[in-house]
């Protein structure tokens, strides 16, 4: 396997895209293949970026999330067709606004809604009830109560309808803790990071943690440059809120374990088993289908054309309108900062990508770093 290309496609991306400095690694079979980064941390002051940095992961959160719930869904805690409201009552009597009208639910929230983003919320981060959560709790927002506060806001479609990229695994978050009877981010660290050593991998940052977090960034299309702005994830609603979404902070290191893992069938590389072959087969299908479906391709159709959404996941369902030379089934997701991560269970392979960056760019550079590989590895 020779990576030239891969490795002057990621140099050019700092001159040629505007992302000050990228972080790539790929394992296949099992092992690291390679390795490289590009540009600068800190363009002011050309700091390199170190391989050790941390990164605010958003939404590759997700696929994190959907794997601890699936580990309960493996020992029976509860099937993916099971009432929502059956586990928080909160959510057993909900409201819909159409046309100006309000009126009760017709189908229950079902667990397998949160996965595949089907249960008529929407990712409204000002909405009333999180406001009020804030104030209720001084700002701690602990996940369950702020998940059950959210409860009591209108859905925007009946559950299983349609399809809405939303706070859907914020809420799966919410439900782990409820049927584990531990925090999420408790549970995680026991059932998740501790097998893989992910031990830079948290919900929260202390102050060494905040001193390592790489420095984010902005692009401005009018100055057609990155600009430097807070780290600040305004995704933890408060200093006790574990975001199942988008609140994980990780390093490229700790999150390739991750996705090696469930590339490699579900075991860590000492043999632990995280998940079961037949699950992440379960979780890379395709669970959408008619109007939901649809509209999924169109929220996918400029940045991930091709593709179906499985539970917490993109999956590569049509090649041909992907332009993709990947097979069908290879899965992932990404992050508002234009981190990605690549998994592909049939070839034993994982990839991941870090920036820091909002207005990513992400079109441009994630699916011809997918294509690259594939071409690399062949």
């Amino acid at each position: 396997m020779k990576f030239k290309p891969l490795t002057v496609f990621l140099d050019s991306i700092p001159e040629k895209i505007g992302v000050p400095g990228t972080d790539c690694v790929i394992y296949h079979h099992g092992k690291e293949v390679y390795r490289h980064q590009s540009g600068y941390s800190d363009p002011a002051t050309q700091k390199p970026v170190n391989p050790t940095q941390l990164y605010n992961m958003y939404s590759a959160t997700k696929p994190v999330t959907c794997v601890a719930a699936l580990q309960l869904f493996e020992k029976g805690a509860f099937l993916l067709t099971d009432p929502l409201g059956d586990y928080i009552p909160e959510f057993k009597t909900m409201y819909i606004k159409e046309n100006g009208f309000v009126r009760q639910i017709k189908n229950q929230i079902l667990i397998k809604d949160l996965f595949s983003m089907t249960a008529g919320f929407d990712y409204d981060i000002r909405r009333a009830a999180i406001i009020q959560a804030k104030k209720d709790t001084d700002h701690r927002c602990p996940t369950l109560d702020t998940i059950r506060a959210f409860a009591k806001e209108h859905l925007i479609f009946e559950p299983g309808t349609g399809w809405e990229y939303s706070l859907c695994h914020d809420v799966l978050g919410a439900l782990i803790e409820v049927v584990s009877g531990m925090r999420l981010e408790d549970y995680c660290r026991k059932n998740i990071f501790e097998p893989l050593s992910m031990h830079d991998t948290s919900y929260f940052m202390d102050e060494e943690k905040e001193k390592r977090l790489a420095p984010m960034f902005m692009f401005s299309d009018e100055k057609g440059l990155a600009e430097p702005i807070s780290g600040v994830n305004i995704f933890r609603f408060g200093s006790e809120y574990a975001s199942g979404g988008a609140g994980l902070v990780s390093t490229v290191d700790d999150y390739i374990r991750f996705a090696n893992c469930l590339a490699c069938g579900g075991k860590t590389q000492s043999g632990v088993r995280i998940l079961a072959r037949k699950t992440i087969d379960l979780m890379r299908t395709n669970h959408l289908s008619g109007e939901s479906f649809e509209q999924f391709c169109e929220y996918a159709k400029h940045h991930m054309p091709g593709y179906g959404y499985g539970l917490g996941v993109r999956t590569m369902h049509d090649v041909s309108a992907g332009g993709s030379n990947g097979p069908v089934g290879e899965f992932g997701w990404g992050g508002a900062t234009g981190n990605y991560v690549l998994i592909d269970p049939d070839n034993e392979l994982a990839v991941y990508y870090a920036q820091h960056m909002h207005n990513s760019k992400e079109p441009i550079i994630h699916r011809r770093i997918r294509n690259i590989v594939y071409a690399c590895i062949d």
